[in-house]
Protein backbone atom coordinates (compact mmCIF):
# COMPACT_ATOMS: atom_id res chain seq x y z
CA UNK A 1 0.00 0.00 0.00
CA UNK A 2 1.46 3.63 -0.94
CA UNK A 3 0.90 6.14 1.06
CA UNK A 4 -0.78 9.43 0.36
CA UNK A 5 -0.84 13.23 1.02
CA UNK A 6 -4.17 14.51 2.20
CA UNK A 7 -4.74 18.34 2.03
CA UNK A 8 -6.74 19.66 4.70
CA UNK A 9 -9.06 22.60 6.17
CA UNK A 10 -6.28 25.08 7.65
CA UNK A 11 -6.22 23.84 11.14
CA UNK A 12 -7.79 20.87 10.77
CA UNK A 13 -4.60 17.96 10.69
CA UNK A 14 -5.17 17.06 13.68
CA UNK A 15 -8.81 16.33 13.58
CA UNK A 16 -8.94 14.64 10.12
CA UNK A 17 -5.97 12.20 11.52
CA UNK A 18 -8.19 11.07 14.66
CA UNK A 19 -11.31 11.14 12.43
CA UNK A 20 -9.27 9.08 9.90
CA UNK A 21 -8.03 6.68 12.37
CA UNK A 22 -11.85 6.06 13.97
CA UNK A 23 -12.26 4.99 9.97
CA UNK A 24 -9.60 2.17 10.64
CA UNK A 25 -7.49 4.00 7.98
CA UNK A 26 -3.66 3.90 8.81
CA UNK A 27 -2.83 7.81 9.00
CA UNK A 28 0.16 9.68 9.97
CA UNK A 29 -0.05 13.27 10.81
CA UNK A 30 3.39 14.46 12.32
CA UNK A 31 3.83 17.21 15.42
CA UNK A 32 6.37 18.90 16.60
CA UNK A 33 6.16 20.40 19.89
CA UNK A 34 6.43 24.62 20.22
CA UNK A 35 6.32 27.61 22.71
CA UNK A 36 3.42 30.02 21.98
CA UNK A 37 3.63 33.19 23.19
CA UNK A 38 0.14 34.89 24.72
CA UNK A 39 -0.37 37.98 26.51
CA UNK A 40 -0.23 36.58 30.24
CA UNK A 41 1.54 33.33 29.42
CA UNK A 42 4.07 31.00 27.48
CA UNK A 43 2.46 27.68 26.71
CA UNK A 44 3.96 24.48 24.84
CA UNK A 45 1.97 22.67 22.77
CA UNK A 46 1.81 20.07 19.53
CA UNK A 47 1.56 21.79 15.92
CA UNK A 48 1.62 20.15 12.59
CA UNK A 49 4.88 20.13 11.12
CA UNK A 50 3.14 20.24 7.94
CA UNK A 51 0.48 22.45 7.56
CA UNK A 52 -2.72 21.03 6.22
CA UNK A 53 -1.13 17.66 5.28
CA UNK A 54 -1.81 13.99 6.57
CA UNK A 55 -0.59 10.94 5.48
CA UNK A 56 -2.84 8.13 4.67
CA UNK A 57 -1.70 5.06 3.64
CA UNK A 58 -4.53 2.84 1.84
CA UNK A 59 -4.96 1.03 -1.16
CA UNK A 60 -5.48 2.98 -4.32
CA UNK A 61 -9.21 1.22 -4.51
CA UNK A 62 -9.98 3.15 -1.23
CA UNK A 63 -8.59 6.44 -1.44
CA UNK A 64 -12.29 7.77 -1.30
CA UNK A 65 -12.43 6.76 2.22
CA UNK A 66 -10.75 9.90 3.56
CA UNK A 67 -13.43 11.96 2.26
CA UNK A 68 -15.17 10.65 5.14
CA UNK A 69 -13.83 12.80 7.40
CA UNK A 70 -15.34 16.77 7.21
CA UNK A 71 -11.87 18.36 7.17
CA UNK A 72 -10.25 16.12 4.17
CA UNK A 73 -10.35 18.68 1.23
CA UNK A 74 -8.59 16.24 -1.92
CA UNK A 75 -5.42 14.65 -2.14
CA UNK A 76 -2.16 16.77 -3.17
CA UNK A 77 -1.29 15.43 -7.04
CA UNK A 78 2.31 15.59 -8.26
CA UNK A 79 2.62 15.48 -12.29
CA UNK A 80 -1.06 14.83 -12.88
CA UNK A 81 -1.04 11.68 -10.21
CA UNK A 82 -1.77 11.43 -6.17
CA UNK A 83 1.35 12.42 -4.81
CA UNK A 84 3.15 8.78 -3.04
CA UNK A 85 4.90 9.30 -0.54
CA UNK A 86 8.09 6.08 -0.22
CA UNK A 87 7.87 4.30 3.04
CA UNK A 88 11.15 5.36 3.86
CA UNK A 89 10.41 8.89 3.53
CA UNK A 90 7.62 8.48 6.28
CA UNK A 91 9.96 6.36 8.72
CA UNK A 92 12.75 8.94 7.95
CA UNK A 93 10.39 12.07 9.54
CA UNK A 94 9.52 9.79 12.27
CA UNK A 95 12.79 8.96 13.07
CA UNK A 96 13.67 12.32 13.59
CA UNK A 97 10.93 13.48 15.39
CA UNK A 98 11.29 10.66 17.72
CA UNK A 99 14.87 11.92 18.87
CA UNK A 100 15.78 14.27 21.37
CA UNK A 101 14.07 17.59 21.59
CA UNK A 102 17.44 19.37 21.57
CA UNK A 103 16.97 20.91 17.66
CA UNK A 104 14.17 23.21 16.72
CA UNK A 105 12.31 21.65 13.24
CA UNK A 106 10.30 23.97 10.94
CA UNK A 107 9.26 24.22 7.11
CA UNK A 108 10.13 27.26 5.78
CA UNK A 109 9.87 28.26 2.12
CA UNK A 110 13.07 29.37 0.02
CA UNK A 111 14.20 32.94 -0.01
CA UNK A 112 15.53 35.36 -1.90
CA UNK A 113 19.04 34.57 -2.59
CA UNK A 114 19.33 31.17 -1.25
CA UNK A 115 21.20 28.28 -3.57
CA UNK A 116 18.55 25.16 -4.47
CA UNK A 117 20.11 22.48 -5.72
CA UNK A 118 17.46 20.96 -8.79
CA UNK A 119 16.88 17.47 -8.44
CA UNK A 120 14.23 16.14 -11.11
CA UNK A 121 12.77 17.53 -14.43
CA UNK A 122 15.15 18.72 -17.16
CA UNK A 123 17.04 21.14 -15.14
CA UNK A 124 18.15 18.47 -12.64
CA UNK A 125 22.06 18.30 -11.06
CA UNK A 126 22.00 21.95 -11.59
CA UNK A 127 22.18 24.78 -9.19
CA UNK A 128 20.09 27.80 -8.95
CA UNK A 129 19.91 31.19 -7.33
CA UNK A 130 16.40 32.18 -5.92
CA UNK A 131 15.34 35.60 -7.20
CA UNK A 132 11.94 35.75 -6.93
CA UNK A 133 9.25 34.39 -4.49
CA UNK A 134 5.44 34.83 -5.27
CA UNK A 135 2.28 33.34 -4.31
CA UNK A 136 2.20 31.52 -7.07
CA UNK A 137 6.10 31.01 -9.04
CA UNK A 138 9.42 31.15 -7.99
CA UNK A 139 12.36 33.23 -10.19
CA UNK A 140 15.42 30.86 -10.27
CA UNK A 141 18.51 32.12 -11.72
CA UNK A 142 20.65 29.40 -13.63
CA UNK A 143 23.94 30.79 -13.51
CA UNK A 144 25.59 27.44 -15.21
CA UNK A 145 23.02 27.84 -17.95
CA UNK A 146 22.56 31.66 -18.23
CA UNK A 147 19.30 31.45 -18.80
CA UNK A 148 16.20 32.00 -15.89
CA UNK A 149 13.83 30.30 -14.97
CA UNK A 150 10.02 30.46 -13.50
CA UNK A 151 8.37 28.37 -11.54
CA UNK A 152 4.49 28.13 -11.41
CA UNK A 153 2.60 26.37 -8.71
CA UNK A 154 -0.56 24.21 -9.40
Amino acid sequence: MNWYVVYTKPKWEKKVAEQLKKFGIECYCPLITVVRQWSDRKKKVEVPLFNSYVFVQLPESDRNLVFQSAGAVRYLFWLGKPAIVRDEEISIIKRGLDGPDTCEVSVVPFQVGDTIALDSGPFSTQTAIVQEVNNTHYVLVLESLGCVLKMKFK
